[in-house]
């Protein structure tokens, strides 16, 4: 064992005892502005149905349609992979759980649009359109045909119409409470936010319907829509989008990136509005910057070109969505928006591919870390939680499942929630 090394020391312990003591306010407010990431299930896409189309059908509906354009223009999965690129080890696998989860569960995340998808309508209709959205999804809820998350998108807190947003919000809630309560899944959407006043404004509006219910304070939390370049940078030259997660206290779960609004604010032309654009990935870096460690999640945007029409069209269509898909997943944007049925069978495709080429590289990885075992990557706790938590959402959206999973690492679900969220500390701690 060799000889016992004799350790001396020079420092009083009254002197850490200083330091800790001072820095005891900086250590609370790492714990209350970056919490982490909330651990629960984030969504691959968010799906935008306007208020006046959606039905008690419309996601088995989307279901059906989706399945119908495989059978139409990529009945089986070696056409479906040519026209993807997929890799022939690749292609049954994907194919076969695209279709599985297009009957299963085609939408992760719907919200019934009140903002530019629906438009200004009269009073009476619009109200009578949130207290029918509020009525059909509480019935989802109730017999199973709920999607996981599902709410609205209102109109945004600028005058115009502020009063009209606040209200549809009103009446939408209300008959959530009147017909059973909140759902767990339930989500909101806040677009069009340019300052973080308006925000704060947005938590006072669900503060006071919290009261109103008798609901525990902070139950409703939502998302906010980055659509203007003043929400990214302000005329101080801060990055706002920060300010605005600081001004929801705790109540923002996304940020989703508007490509359209966005592009067009800073003058980009209509050709050439896309998520890959370089305006589009300046806003997200910020986005994703903005957000990291706060417990708030960053979705990309969506395309406008959809795939319908002859095959070939259809088949340039969907290999531009999956290529943008798995573009926004390599860097970390794991959610899109889909805006038509035909989206779907790509976005499916993109993620399972994303999580099945990568699965057994990242399954070896983590067994050997979890093991103490030695190998050609020294991997560190925070690239363990990479590793688990890229598992985790292949679980979550059906790319992967729990027996492949616990026989690559010999770990189970809760052990991967556990190399996920690890204590603060742990993350600095060194390798093993």
């Amino acid at each position: 064992m060799g000889q016992q090394e004799q350790v001396a020391t020079s420092l009083a312990g009254a002197v850490s005892e200083e330091i800790s003591a001072s820095l005891a306010p900086v250590d609370a407010e790492l714990e209350r502005r970056y919490p982490g990431d909330p651990g629960t299930r984030q969504p691959v896409h968010t799906v935008y149905v306007p208020g006046d189309a959606f039905a008690a059908d419309t996601i088995r509906s989307w279901g059906d349609r989706a399945l119908a354009a495989l059978d139409e223009h990529a009945p089986d999965a070696a056409s479906f992979a040519a026209v993807l690129g997929l890799a022939d080890d690749l292609a049954e696998p994907v194919y076969s759980r695209v279709r599985a989860k297009l009957e299963r569960e085609p939408i992760e995340d719907l919200r019934v649009d009140f903002e530019d998808g629906y438009g200004p309508r009269p009073d009476a209709e619009e109200d009578a359109t949130a207290a029918r959205a509020a009525r059909l999804i509480a019935e989802a809820y109730r017999d199973g045909t709920a999607a996981p998350y599902m709410g609205i998108r209102m109109k945004c807190m600028e005058a115009a119409v502020r009063d009209r947003g606040i209200r549809t919000l009103d009446v939408f809630l209300t008959g959530l409470m009147e017909a059973g309560g909140l759902p767990e899944g339930l989500v909101l959407t806040l677009p069009k936010v340019t300052y973080p006043e308006q925000v704060g404004a947005f938590v006072r509006l669900l503060e006071a319907f919290e009261k109103a219910h008798g609901l525990d304070a902070g139950r409703l939390g939502f998302e906010i829509q980055i659509e203007t370049s003043q929400a990214i940078l302000a005329t101080d030259g801060t990055a706002t989008v920060a300010r605005m997660i600081q001004a929801a206290e705790g109540r923002a779960t996304g940020l989703h990136y508007g490509t359209f609004d966005y592009s067009a604010c800073l003058g980009v032309s209509a050709a050439y509005q896309a998520s890959d654009h370089p305006a589009a990935d300046h806003a997200k870096a910020v986005m994703q910057v903005a957000a990291a460690g706060t417990g708030v999640r960053v979705s990309d945007g969506s395309t406008n070109v959809l795939p319908v029409g002859p095959t070939a069209k259809v088949h340039d269509a969907w290999r531009l969505h999956y290529g943008l898909t798995r573009r926004a997943l390599a860097r970390a944007y794991y959610q899109g928006w889909d805006m038509h049925p035909g989206h779907i069978p790509t976005r499916y495709a993109a993620v399972f591919a994303f999580y099945r080429e990568g699965f057994e590289q990242a399954a070896a990885r983590l067994a050997r870390y979890a093991n103490r075992a030695g190998g050609d990557v020294m991997d560190e706790p925070a690239t363990a939680k990479a590793l688990s938590g890229y598992l985790l959402r292949g679980l979550d959206c059906g790319a992967l499942d729990i027996a492949e999973v616990a026989r690559l690492t010999g770990l189970t679900r809760t052990d991967l929630e556990a190399f996920a969220a690890p204590r603060r500390g742990d993350l600095t701690a060194s390798a093993p």
